[in-house]
């Protein structure tokens, strides 16, 4: 597998809007290509509109699914993809509860969009998605602050299948312009870091249908 940029530009996934939006999301898919880093653009319900070859190369080997997939809707590739802990590391602290207490606050400010209520129904469905969004986020945002469900500023761990970078960590970098923001739509960049000298591959395990470990059981 190679895990280097290049190749064909992406195809923006189609949205609404002007003519003029959709040439201004070509010529944006260049811009995000010419990164080195995994990029990715997202609307509020964080399906993804663009992505770059290096995003696409951090996530290459996790197996394909329906509705979780990483370059679909990347909350759902978080919270519901078995593989997702492959790829992000310390998956229950670092990324799924800081992406549903995003998640919460979004369904706050959206709460009759459709997409969104869809998600909801699919965290009811789950136990352990809902228990920790019942119950574990208000006592993890106690312990840890509120500041951590910022994803701007962040550092992640993440487990890159390249092994030049192998179990590395990322600061989350998110911005946006006026014309994004006119869709309702960020971009986000990890950056990757130097590599742990721990080895990536000890630590590439898929999620279990086990209770989270930071959110207390509830009777």
């Amino acid at each position: 597998m190679a895990y280097q940029a290049g190749g064909q530009r992406p195809v923006p996934r189609p949205v609404p809007g002007t003519p003029e939006a959709q040439a201004y999301l070509q010529d944006y898919a260049a811009l995000l290509e010419a990164a080195p880093f995994p990029s990715l653009v997202v609307d509020h319900r964080w399906d993804v509109l663009l992505t770059n070859s290096a995003f696409r190369s951090l996530f290459g080997e996790v197996e394909p699914h329906p509705t979780a997939a990483p370059s679909d809707n990347f909350l759902r590739f978080v919270l519901f993809h078995p593989d997702a802990a492959t790829v992000l590391g310390d998956h229950e602290s670092s990324w799924c509860l800081p992406m549903l207490a995003h998640f919460a606050k979004t369904v706050e400010q959206h709460g009759h969009d459709h997409g969104l209520q869809s998600i909801r129904r699919d965290i009811a469905q789950d136990p352990i998605m809902e228990a920790a969004y019942r119950h574990g986020l208000p006592h993890w945002l106690r312990n840890v602050g509120e500041r951590a469900a910022e994803h701007d500023g962040a550092v992640r761990p993440l487990l890159h299948p390249d092994p030049r970078w192998g179990a590395t960590d990322c600061r989350i970098v998110v911005e946006t312009t006026g014309t994004l923001q006119e869709m309702g739509c960020v971009r986000l960049t990890l950056v990757l870091r130097e590599p742990h000298p721990v080895a990536a591959a000890g630590r590439r395990t898929r999620r279990t249908a086990s209770h989270l470990r930071v959110v207390p059981a509830v009777d």
